[in-house]
């Protein structure tokens, strides 16, 4: 399982790194990131491949045998920059256009679709969700719809009971939309630690997740309210919590990012898919391409590998043997019918 956990956004905007594994190296520098190839740094720090090269310095090459168990990515959205440790790495954004990580998701789909590995992608303002494989039992009682958050928000195990409100109130429903996206973060994290065998196999987990609910405090308070200001607090002590946990349930092998964005440049258009869909259809092949193998294509080729050559060994030696027998003495026909032929 390989894990990234990445907060992500687009704007004018910053992609911050808080954590990352000793085999993905983030170079320090105000390398500017374009928006849409934000999935291709995530799918890089996974080890998979993309469509054209990224010429961007802020990611070198690192461990190519030891990639990351998870990726899990966060858009917030309403803020350009929020005021995270210092202690982790921070690129400016340009082009803050919309985008998805379907492409991973797909990738980790063709490589390891025997092993049903963990990809969830859920949007709770906006009541989207996308979960596949292990994900549908994992999460199975995650709160994804406005109701769900709503009465979750109210239980005795909610972050209500721990978490400073300060400026914000519980009877406003922005603000309770705001604090119902932090609790699926800590439920995500619950939920998983209850299931800490799925971050030990062999195949990488996804995580998509995009925030709203500070923007909407911000358009109904004005960003420079203390609404805003404890909004903001709140969300970043929220999201390294959030990171530390998923980092260390996954072993400390993960990179943890967050990219805050301000607005969208453009709208995001893409395809909707079923929560309950197992599989997708076969895509052409028009450049010949190899298939995809699965992860005992080592093990077959070396049983195979080792196989012909013990069995090429053996005919060499046997032909080796034959070739210098002495028929008087190695063989017991002839050795036989060397004595028949004495007798008579």
């Amino acid at each position: 399982t390989a894990l990234c956990v990445c907060f992500s956004g687009v704007g004018g905007d910053e992609l911050s790194v808080l954590r990352s594994p000793q085999s993905v190296v983030f170079r320090d520098g105000s390398w500017p990131i374009p928006g849409e190839r934000i999935p291709d740094v995530a799918a890089l720090t996974m080890g998979f491949s993309i469509d054209e090269d990224l010429s961007w310095p802020g990611l070198a090459v690192g461990d190519l045998f030891h990639r990351p168990r998870a990726t899990v990515l966060v858009t917030v959205k309403g803020v350009d920059k929020l005021k995270l440790p210092a202690k982790g790495f921070s690129y400016p954004i340009e082009n803050a256009v919309p985008f998805s990580l379907d492409s991973v998701a797909n990738a980790i789909h063709a490589l390891f679709s025997e092993e049903t590995p963990v990809v969830l992608q859920l949007a709770p303002s906006e009541e989207r969700v996308y979960m596949v494989g292990k994900a549908n039992s994992v999460f199975e009682d995650l709160s994804v719809t406005l109701r769900q958050l709503r009465n979750r928000l109210f239980q005795d195990s909610s972050i209500l009971s721990s978490l400073p409100l300060n400026s914000l109130s519980r009877n406003n429903e922005v603000d309770l939309l705001f604090l119902s996206e932090l609790q699926v973060l800590h439920d995500i994290a619950s939920l998983l630690s209850r299931h800490k065998h799925l971050a030990k196999d062999h195949s990488p987990d996804l995580y998509s997740l995009e925030l709203s609910g500070l923007e909407e405090v911000g358009k109904r308070y004005g960003e420079d309210s203390q609404q805003f200001k404890d909004a903001s607090q709140i969300l970043v002590d929220s999201l390294q919590k959030f990171a530390d946990e998923m980092f260390n349930l996954y072993g400390g092998n993960a990179v943890v990012e967050v990219v805050a964005v301000k607005e969208f440049n453009s709208p995001l258009i893409r395809k909707t898919r079923s929560i309950l869909q197992a599989s997708q259809a076969k895509k052409d092949n028009p450049y010949n391409l190899a298939y995809p193998y699965n992860y005992n294509y080592s093990v077959i080729f070396n049983i195979i590998l080792w196989m012909m050559i013990g069995l090429a060994l053996a005919v060499l030696v046997i032909s080796y043997n034959l070739w210098n027998m002495d028929p008087g003495y190695d063989s017991i026909i002839y050795r036989m019918t060397n004595q028949k032929i004495r007798m008579d």
